[in-house]
């Protein structure tokens, strides 16, 4: 899978557009396991840890998430037609970037905490309440869902050439 980035103006457009809910009850289960098998792929290749079916050029709701590698067990999700149901008043700005926006940094402000709900691959409803980084990644990918990048709402925006040796963790 290719990555859209807004390098390209169509792509742009694109990932501009907000995109419709995936109806679970007609859907190919196996299909939908081998485009999120294959998104979690093209996900962990780009060293990104969120990616939204729309980054891929799918326009359908729905994306993936992983947390960077700790001593804990890694959890993955995928999320079909996710809706923030509950935001924290506790708000939180850091440094996020994109895989859709190359060597681009910006500070962003997002809730802290977040209950997020959708459903598994299999239809069954899925309900995550997230606080910190995954809550940041959960914002971040729906936000792309509804058609918006991070750099519409990032402050201080920066970008950084490829020779640039400092390392971001920010890329979502």
């Amino acid at each position: 899978m290719k990555i859209l980035t807004t390098e390209n103006k169509k792509n742009e457009e694109f990932l501009r557009m907000p995109v419709s809910e995936l109806d679970l009850s007609s859907a190919d289960t196996k299909e939908l396991r081998h485009l999120v098998k294959d998104m979690r792929a093209t996900m962990n290749e780009a060293n990104g840890v969120g990616l939204s079916a729309n980054q891929v050029g799918i326009s359908k709701r729905f994306f993936v998430a992983q947390l960077p590698a700790t001593d804990e067990p890694q959890k993955f999700y995928a999320i079909f037609n996710p809706v923030i149901t509950k935001r924290s008043k506790e708000l939180e700005t850091h440094e996020e970037g994109c895989l859709s926006i190359p060597l681009t940094f910006g500070d962003v402000e997002r809730a802290h905490v977040i209950t997020l709900e959708g459903h598994a691959v299999h239809g069954k409803k899925v309900v995550v309440k997230a606080q910190g980084l995954l809550a940041r990644i959960f914002q971040h990918e729906l936000d792309h869902l509804d058609g918006k990048l991070f750099v519409d709402v990032a402050k201080n925006v920066r970008k950084h050439s490829l020779e640039d040796e400092t390392p971001h963790s920010g890329e979502i």
